[in-house]
């Protein structure tokens, strides 16, 4: 596909960011139907990628939002998702954010600890509401990836840990404006070993028992969500395996007549239909070290310095080398810091000043987290149907 787009990738001014709508919309269909099959509720997580053409067609497929901030719930308003299936999750919701969040009267509250159950209650009290709420519990479940990205052990800041359990029951018991409807778990981003699921399927049962030997009839089991994608080999696994991600919770997860398991992806929804693409601006060969200089940096893509995160860099220029001759390059931007490189050692054709490069695998938390550092200007977009 990129290949197919290099005319039109040369008339343009680099950096982009490109988005293949076609493998997106592919990508939905696929994770709609698998989750269709066992009656799972999907939520689209808003902070992989709020993009306006990305954010059109998954609220056209129906999921619903999940949003981490009082902006990323009034674009999912905007954008229209039903508020109905809009649930709003963060460790820090301000007052203005909760007070704004139950005006356009969202489905739910993923509620972090005891002190923010009161806020809540009243914030709700003052509209004469009452705020559905989900306890995002922690269940110290090790996802197994990277540590910067881990959010479901105990020394993360994250959710409510078990021995806050009956503080919290004893505050629902006094708060009469707020109700609780479920319990809401996420362990962590970017797992591709699915047995980890099931070990959280474990660690929820034991605590939905735990509700419901309390008087707790759980309307909703909220697993979050998490499911990685294949950064090394992009083509190959352009779709995230959704069917096998929603058996193990059909196979593990114990569940009641009528009970709604809902689901929180991001990046398993939008990661590979995004590319980012740039140019080189200057070829640095040296005696240990040769480098490519790109237009683009880590205000454009900050995962790799963030992160330290793989991404597949590609050559799309045509005619640049003969077969075979191909040089190992750091390929780095031209922000002032170190830290501002996309890769190590990565044997690309021997290139010049002026070849084109794609980084694959960026249609989430790419675009946006870009910044302005540096007086940067904003990245723009451009779009294949």
């Amino acid at each position: 596909m990129l290949k197919e787009q290099i005319n039109r990738f040369q008339a343009e001014e680099t950096p982009f960011y490109f988005y293949d709508l076609q493998l997106l919309q592919q990508t939905l269909d696929v994770c709609k139907n698998a989750a269709d099959k066992y009656n799972f509720h999907v939520h689209y997580a808003m902070k992989a990628n709020f993009n306006q053409k990305v954010l059109e067609r998954i609220q056209k497929v129906g999921f619903g939002a999940d949003c981490v901030s009082g902006n990323e719930v009034k674009k999912a308003i905007e954008i229209g998702f039903d508020p109905r299936k809009v649930v709003f999750a963060g460790v820090g919701k301000s007052d203005r954010e909760i007070t704004e969040a139950l005006q356009n009267d969202i489905f739910c509250f993923n509620v972090e600890s005891v002190q923010e159950l009161g806020v809540i209650n009243g914030l709700a009290e003052a509209q004469g509401k009452i705020a559905q709420v989900a306890l995002r519990i922690n269940p110290n479940v090790d996802a197994h990836t990277h540590h910067n990205i881990t959010t479901g052990l105990e020394e993360n800041k994250f959710g409510i840990n078990h021995w806050e359990l009956h503080d919290c029951v004893d505050a629902l018991k006094k708060l009469p404006h707020v109700a609780l409807v479920g319990i809401h778990f996420h362990i962590g981003s970017q797992i591709t070993n699915l047995t980890v699921f099931k070990s959280l399927c474990v660690k929820v049962n034991e605590i939905h028992s735990w509700f419901e030997e309390r008087g707790f009839n759980l309307k909703v089991l909220n697993v979050g969500g998490g499911l990685g994608v294949d950064y090394h080999n992009p083509d190959e696994k352009p779709i995230a395996d959704f069917e096998e991600y929603f058996r193990i919770f059909d196979q593990f997860l114990e569940r009641k007549h009528g009970q709604e398991v809902h689901f929180e992806l991001g990046r398993a929804l939008v990661a590979h239909s995004g590319s980012l693409i740039s140019k080189v601006l200057y070829v640095k060969n040296g005696i240990k070290k040769h480098f490519l200089v790109l237009d683009a940096g880590m205000t454009e893509l900050m995962r790799p310095a963030l992160y330290q995160a793989y991404h597949q860099i590609e050559s799309l220029s045509l005619g640049q080398a003969q077969e075979g001759n191909t040089v190992k390059y750091d390929i780095v931007g031209p922000i002032c810091e170190s830290t501002d490189c996309f890769g190590k050692e990565v044997e690309l054709p021997e290139s010049k000043r002026g070849d084109l490069i794609a980084i694959r695998t960026a249609g989430a938390y790419g675009e946006v987290m870009a910044s302005k550092y540096n007086l940067r200007a904003e990245i723009k977009s451009l779009y294949s149907e």
